[in-house]
């Protein structure tokens, strides 16, 4: 059987695009500031994922259209895991993108993994309660 190196496996896993970070995330210490998420009294999306990640540059656009749409009426947060190591931890993220809804008091509404369509973030919203 042939061996590999943990650092070819590390760079597969990170050039196919998406990673489990369970048993990375705690060896890493968090390199900046991680944004508030939820919001404090606001209906709040958060997306966490890396602008690196293959499927997480599909949420890219969503996110900054979602941003404009929804200024003063919802939060809508990016949390990069690549640079912020410890937020994959901290929210309890296996896979990326993980998009997570927050209720207006802080509470965890809906747990979403992989690519979510614009439209069904904004049924979630609304849902939520932000017209």
């Amino acid at each position: 059987m042939k061996k590999i190196s943990i650092k070819t496996v590390i760079k597969a896993i990170i050039l196919s695009g998406c990673f489990l970070l369970a048993t990375t995330a705690g060896s890493f210490t968090a390199q900046a500031e991680v944004p508030q998420a939820p919001v404090p009294g606001m209906v709040t999306m958060v997306d966490i994922g890396a602008k690196e990640c293959i499927p997480c540059k599909m949420m890219i656009p969503i996110m900054a259209e979602l941003e404009k749409e929804y200024k003063d009426r919802a939060a809508i947060v990016f949390i990069d895991v690549w640079v912020n190591r410890g937020a994959g931890e901290k929210y309890g993220i296996k896979i990326i993108p993980t998009q997570i809804f927050y209720d207006a008091k802080g509470k965890e509404m809906l747990r979403h993994e992989g690519v979510l369509q614009k439209e069904a973030i904004i049924a979630e919203l609304t849902k939520l309660g932000v017209k």
